[in-house]
């Protein structure tokens, strides 16, 4: 389970800063022009979207929407796990959403992947994951099976507005996911 990232001390070598450290002088930039838009830990749109981590989901343009709009929830595969619906449960029942979206995307990476992955990790470094890969064959199944966790979940008391969707990374088109 190697990366092709560069090593620590191969940017020590080289002089070259880390991604982190250009995060962080980007950040100094960003402060120094910043101001505070008031904006509401409530989200204005009533809304929390369930997605994938994956780096070439541009969310808020996919969406229409703004900063300050909606609770983002992120995780591989956009997987409706427990922590997704404790946090999910705390924007509804503390911070006002109403509406959940669930984005699930083409050509993600834990499409396929399974338990092998689980197994070859605990042999790699000695000791069994306790958190479920939740790797899926079928997309178009797997966003049923999430809409289906958070209608059923007893902790959300707003389940009528759930929806699924596939968004297409070559096209940006959105596919809305009937659930059976």
């Amino acid at each position: 389970m190697t990366t092709p990232a560069s090593s620590p001390s191969d940017d020590a070598i080289t002089g070259a800063a880390t991604v982190t450290d250009r995060c962080v002088e980007a950040n100094a930039r960003y402060a120094a022009a910043f101001s505070d838009p008031g904006l509401s830990a409530r989200p204005a749109a009533h809304v929390a979207v369930v997605t994938c981590m994956d780096a070439r989901l541009d969310l808020y343009a996919a969406l229409g929407l703004e900063l300050g709009d909606c609770h983002t929830m992120r995780n591989a595969g956009g997987v409706v796990t427990d922590d997704v619906i404790r946090s999910l449960t705390i924007s509804q029942r503390a911070l006002g959403t109403r509406s959940v979206v669930l984005v699930h995307h083409s050509g993600c990476g834990m499409e396929g992947l399974g338990d092998e992955f689980r197994q070859e990790l605990e042999m790699e470094v000695g000791q069994r994951p306790t958190w479920a890969v939740e790797g899926f064959k079928d997309v178009d199944q797997d966003v049923r099976q999430s809409i289906e966790k958070v209608r059923t979940s007893p902790f959300l008391p707003h389940t009528d507005d759930v929806r699924g969707f596939v968004l297409d990374v070559k096209t940006g088109e959105l596919r809305e996911i009937q659930p059976r």
